[in-house]
């Protein structure tokens, strides 16, 4: 993969406070939060990624201009890779590290297997993308990219040279998740990083819309040599800090959970645990051997291990690559054959509502739900398979934490 340093625009930092103009990604960012932000700054990133108004596209190219001219964003002296290191505190106590750097790679067309895509996309939230970018010229956010260095020869032999130093950049954002960047201009650096991913395949862990949209761009300004690139985050599937959360499956439709037991019974064995935490183990020690979901039900105390019969993978309508998955399994067997979603209320979490953070998943048996299947930790393997064979993941499949900000480094790509 091609890989080229940032002809960068920042943030000022003697003009700002970061902690003022970051936000995380346009996604994830609704009406309330945006308007919090709006308040935080005037020269917050969300103006640029999420304008208000009816001619929203004109007001974000509007503020970047403006912003320019006065000084608040500037231009890096030097093209540069930013590295970046997110601390956080998991829900188990744990300290994770996740490390990665923000560069240009060259856009790839899917059919190439250079770039793989593992989820799908709605054309509601590229044709959005596709209008602020042609108003911009600018690409304010990364994709985020997963390759694989099992010597992890940037982390080994470039990041010891920079840690020791000033950051370029250190802030807390809303998650309390601390953000360490490091600002990468050293030729020899530049060309090492390049070197470790010359060969390899790159993964979109997320940012999937934002990258279809870059591809698009670039096939319509062929004349545009900075729009053959996009901005995007790149980080070690090698390194045991990369780690994929689960989204856990709450039915909120009114369902007897003898129903829903007796559903199960018909795919999988099940066990019981005597408390969360042995239940919680017990789904990730077993899911290393066979397909295991967790299921907690309303009116009921116990702590249910589902473990996936080898016969009832054969019952399931989908190639072999995907019938691996616990989710295929859950999908295609319990919630659409045996407790009748329709695909249509599956992707319109109708009845049903997909949720990333483990606590709520639990908590909202007090709240209406009538079961919540706890799903085990994704693995980068069978997402790779996934990918690999041109197929992509069910809905809500991988949650990539935490979220990249958006705020950090902005990439041109008119000039």
């Amino acid at each position: 993969m091609e890989i080229l340093p940032i002809n960068a625009i920042v943030y000022n930092q003697e003009k700002v406070s970061i902690n003022d103009v970051i936000a995380p990604p346009y996604d994830v960012i609704d009406n309330k939060y945006q308007d919090e932000l709006y308040k935080r700054s005037d020269y917050n990133i969300v103006r640029l990624i999420l304008a208000k108004g009816e001619n929203k596209y004109n007001e974000a190219s509007n503020y970047f201009k403006k912003w320019q001219e006065d000084g608040i964003l500037i231009p890096v002296k030097k093209p540069s890779i930013f590295y970046i290191i997110q601390k956080y505190t998991n829900e188990k106590g744990d300290l994770i590290e996740r490390k990665g750097f923000i560069a240009r790679n060259k856009i790839e067309e899917f059919s190439t297997k250079k770039i793989l895509p593992h989820e799908y996309t709605m054309g509601g939230p590229k044709e959005d993308r596709f209008k602020l970018i042609t108003s911009t010229g600018a690409f304010f956010s990364q994709i985020f990219m997963v390759y694989n260095d099992t010597e992890q020869v940037i982390e080994n032999s470039i990041l010891p040279k920079y840690t020791s130093k000033k950051p370029f950049m250190d802030v807390i954002d809303d998650y309390d998740v601390e953000n360490v960047v490091y600002l990468i201009d050293d030729d020899d650096d530049i060309k090492l990083i390049q070197k470790v991913l010359e060969n390899k395949t790159l993964l979109i862990a997320d940012g999937h819309h934002r990258y279809e949209t870059s591809l698009r761009y670039s096939k319509e300004h062929p004349e545009n040599e900075y729009a053959k690139y996009v901005m995007s985050y790149f980080t070690n599937s090698a390194d045991k800090n990369l780690i994929i959360y689960p989204t856990h499956r709450i039915i909120e439709k009114n369902i007897n959970k003898d129903d829903i037991l007796n559903a199960v019974k018909k795919y999988y064995t099940i066990e019981t645990a005597d408390n969360k935490d042995e239940f919680l183990n017990k789904i990730e020690e077993e899911n290393k051997k066979q397909i295991t979901t967790g299921l907690i039900l309303k009116g009921d105390n116990k702590f249910y291990i589902l473990k996936l019969n080898p016969e009832a993978k054969n019952k399931i309508d989908a190639p072999e690559v995907l019938r691996n998955l616990d989710l295929t399994a859950l999908h295609e067997l319990i919630l659409k054959k045996e407790l009748k979603f329709k695909d249509e209320e599956l992707m319109a979490q109708n009845g049903i509502k997909y949720e990333k953070r483990e606590s709520v998943a639990f908590n909202s048996l007090n709240h209406g739900a009538s079961a919540v299947f706890i799903m085990a930790y994704p693995k980068m393997q069978d997402i790779l398979n996934i990918s690999g064979e041109g197929y992509r993941m069910p809905q809500k499949s991988t949650y990539f934490y935490p979220k990249l900000l958006s705020g950090i480094v902005i990439n041109p790509i008119k000039r």
